[in-house]
C-alpha cells in the first residue's frame, strides 16, 4: 500500500505511473511517432504490468497529460482530456496519447541495464523497479497521495532552479542550505499564483513539511467609469467553477450572503489564450479591499501543505531539499557509469 500511494524518491513514479510510461516506451510512443489510442495503452498496461481496473490506469494517464496538474506533463495528449474547471476526460477510446519529451528523458539508458528489472505479476516479463530519470521529476511536477496513516504532498519546482541546484551541489558538495534556497527561492506551480511569505518554504526545505499561503493573481482594468478585477492565476488545485466548492460558486455564495457587497458581476471569459475570471465592482467601490474580501472569503487565497514524504532506501521517509537532491544525485551516480561503459 506504501509503495502504491507514495513516489519513488528517485524517479519521482508511483508504480502505476512507471507502468503506463514503460508500455509507452514498448509501444514506441516517442514525440515523433503518431499517437495512439488510449485504450490502446491501457489495455497493455492491465494485460502485461497493473492487473487492477482500467479506470485507476486512465485516470492516472489522464493527470499525466494535464498541463495545469503537472509543471511538466509526461504524456501528450490529442482529444478531450479534462479542463482546470474539473469537466471529465472522455473515454479513452477517443482519446489518444504518446509520450513527451520529458517522458523520453526519463527513459534514456533503459537499454542499457542501467536499472534492475523484477518480473510482472505473472512473471511473463520484466519491468523496471525504477526508471533511469534524467530528468529530475519528483522535484519537479512534485506528487501527492495518501497511505495508511501517512499522506505526501510535494510541490511542482522549476526546472532550471532545480538544475542549477544540482550543480551547485556538484561543484561543491560542502554548499550551505542558504546558498541553495537561493537557488530553489520556492515552488512553481503550472497554474500560477502567488506565494504570500517565505517562512512557509523555508521550514518546508529543512525540514520536509510546512504551510505555505498562495494567493491568486490579479489586475486592476477600467470598464466605462466602473473598474473590473481581471484574475489571471489561481492557487494550484483549486477549480473556477467546477461545483459548490468552485472560485465562481463560493462568489456567488458570499454575494448573497452580504459578506462582500462591492461586486456587481462576475464573468469567466477564460479561452485557449490563458484564464481570465473578471469581477465587475459597483460604481466607487475600491478594487483593493474587494480583492482583499475575496482572498478571505473565496479559494482564491489557499494554505498549500507540503509534506516530502517519498520511498527512500525502500522506506517512506520525509526528506528536505537538500536530501531530496542527494537522492536524485546518487541515483544518477548509479545509472551514469553503466551507461558509459556500455
Amino acid at each position: 500500500i506504501v509503495q502504491r500511494a507514495l513516489p519513488d524518491v528517485r524517479d519521482g513514479l508511483k508504480p502505476v505511473h512507471r507502468r503506463i510510461l514503460y508500455a509507452m516506451h514498448e509501444l514506441g510512443l516517442s514525440p515523433n511517432r503518431p499517437y495512439k489510442k488510449s485504450a490502446t495503452v491501457v489495455g497493455d498496461v492491465l494485460g502485461k504490468y497493473h492487473p487492477h481496473g482500467d479506470s485507476a490506469v486512465y485516470d492516472s494517464l489522464t493527470r499525466m497529460v494535464q498541463d495545469f496538474s503537472l509543471r511538466y506533463p509526461l504524456v501528450d495528449g490529442q482529444g478531450n482530456f479534462g479542463s482546470i474547471d474539473a469537466d471529465p476526460p472522455a473515454a479513452m477510446r477517443y482519446t489518444e496519447a504518446r509520450m513527451t519529451g520529458v517522458a523520453v528523458e526519463m527513459m534514456a539508458d533503459l537499454d542499457k541495464e542501467t536499472v534492475d528489472l523484477e518480473p510482472n505479476y505473472d512473471e511473463t516479463r520484466t519491468q523496471p523497479t525504477v526508471l533511469p530519470s534524467r530528468f529530475p521529476n519528483l522535484l519537479c511536477n512534485g506528487s501527492d497521495g495518501i497511505a495508511v496513516g501517512m499522506a505526501t504532498s510535494m510541490p511542482p519546482h522549476n526546472l532550471r532552479e532545480i538544475c542549477s541546484a544540482l550543480h551547485a551541489i556538484l561543484d561543491d558538495p560542502e554548499v550551505p542550505i542558504s546558498r541553495l534556497l537561493e537557488l530553489v527561492p520556492g515552488p512553481d506551480f503550472p497554474t500560477g499564483g502567488i506565494i504570500m511569505g517565505r517562512q512557509g518554504i523555508l521550514k518546508a526545505y529543512t525540514t520536509g513539511r510546512g504551510l505555505i499561503r498562495v494567493r491568486a493573481k490579479y489586475h486592476v482594468e477600467e470598464k466605462g467609469q466602473k473598474e473590473i478585477l481581471v484574475f489571471t492565476e489561481i492557487p494550484y488545485q483549486t477549480r473556477k467553477a467546477a461545483d459548490r466548492t468552485g472560485i465562481i460558486a463560493k462568489m456567488v455564495d458570499v454575494v448573497k450572503d452580504g459578506r462582500i457587497t462591492g461586486i456587481y458581476n462576475v464573468e469567466d471569459q477564460s479561452s485557449k489564450d490563458g484564464m481570465r475570471l473578471v469581477v465587475e465592482l459597483k460604481k466607487g467601490e475600491d478594487p483593493t479591499v474587494v480583492a482583499n474580501q475575496l482572498f478571505k472569503y473565496t479559494p482564491l487565497q489557499t494554505t498549500y501543505s507540503i509534506i516530502n514524504l517519498s520511498i527512500h532506501e525502500r522506506q517512506p521517509r520525509t526528506l528536505g531539499l537538500r536530501a531530496l537532491l542527494d537522492a536524485y544525485l546518487a541515483h544518477r551516480r548509479d545509472v551514469i557509469p553503466v551507461s558509459y561503459t556500455h
